[in-house]
């Protein structure tokens, strides 16, 4: 099992060859539009898994895919004489789901602004079912004490 950093430093270093290779290397017009955003490796480093993004339909989605499928064995190599350890890690390229769960993020925070908007539009003209203010505050209380005092007066003098 492999300490964090040099966990992490294996990531980095797969992630910018793979990102190399895309723009040098590898000439497959399927990943012409393709990111990497992020790259998992196991404790073990056996494994890694390649998240990307395209640009496009899903028809470009799943080029991309069989892209990557055909082009395994030739990025499987390059990140072997990059990393310089004794064991190369197996590649798993995988869609990345982030852009798919940003958009949804912002159409519900789009929806929830449009709902405010609503919310302010009833609101403007109307009234306060009570009070404006149904707090007490100190001055009113010190009004009320004096006016109960003065009732407490007048009934002592009435008797």
């Amino acid at each position: 099992m492999a300490d964090e950093a040099r966990q992490r430093k294996v990531q980095d270093r797969i992630h910018q060859t793979v990102a190399s290779m895309l723009g040098r290397r590898v000439k497959d017009p399927r990943l012409s539009f393709v990111t990497i955003t992020d790259v998992r490796v196991t404790g073990d480093l056996q494994h890694a898994s390649v998240f990307y993004t395209v640009l496009g339909d899903d028809d470009d989605r799943a080029a991309a895919g069989r892209a990557f499928e055909s082009a395994k064995g030739i990025i499987r190599s390059e990140v072997g004489k990059a990393l310089g350890i004794r064991l190369t890690p197996t590649l798993e390229f995988l869609l990345d789901g982030l852009p798919e769960s940003a958009a949804a993020l912002e159409d519900a925070l789009a929806a929830a602004k449009a709902r405010d908007a609503q919310i302010a539009q009833a609101a403007v003209g109307a009234s306060y079912a009570g009070e404006e203010d149904p707090y007490r505050r100190d001055d009113e209380d010190a009004e009320l004490d004096d006016a109960q005092d003065e009732d407490d007066s007048e009934e002592e003098n009435a008797h």
